[in-house]
């Protein structure tokens, strides 16, 4: 991944989803939690914070996926809730930097899957990366707000 020579410290705090139900079709034959589905909570965190942070069809921009790695720290059974978590590492010119993880609803020390994901902001009808704005930033400080 190239570096960004105008990154900036990230915020401190983290950004967490709102309770997310595993579905019986989240099972795999092992009767736990399919290790593609880990990905798809990683997802959803994403539509989350890129909603609160107001980029989508209305801005033009979206945040595209460039890495997503997990390492799987225990098995999820159904049935469940969960909320995906995340921590901001870092903001480059016009990507950024996430460490993810996804921890039981009701003991945010029960960790389930710890990721780590790298965005791109890129124009919508070009499909070209494009610099996060200043109210791109300001919108990042007030999400991972400690």
């Amino acid at each position: 991944m190239p570096s960004d020579s105008t990154a900036t410290p990230p915020a401190s705090g983290t950004f967490t989803t709102p309770p997310i139900d595993v579905r019986w079709g989240d099972m795999d034959a092992l009767r736990h939690v399919n290790n593609a589905v880990y990905f798809s909570y990683f997802e959803e965190g994403r539509v989350h914070l890129f909603a609160a942070m107001g980029l989508g069809a209305a801005s033009g921009r979206y945040g595209v996926l460039a890495h997503a790695s997990c390492d799987f720290l225990r098995p999820l059974l159904y049935p469940a809730r969960v909320v995906v978590g995340m921590k901001l590492l870092r903001v480059g010119r016009t990507s950024l930097e996430l460490d993810c993880w996804v921890a039981d609803a009701g003991d945010a020390a029960t960790l389930y899957a710890r990721g780590r994901n790298v965005l791109v902001c890129t124009d919508g009808a070009t499909g070209r990366p494009v610099p996060w704005t200043d109210a791109d930033r300001r919108a990042l400080d007030r999400c991972f707000a400690a």
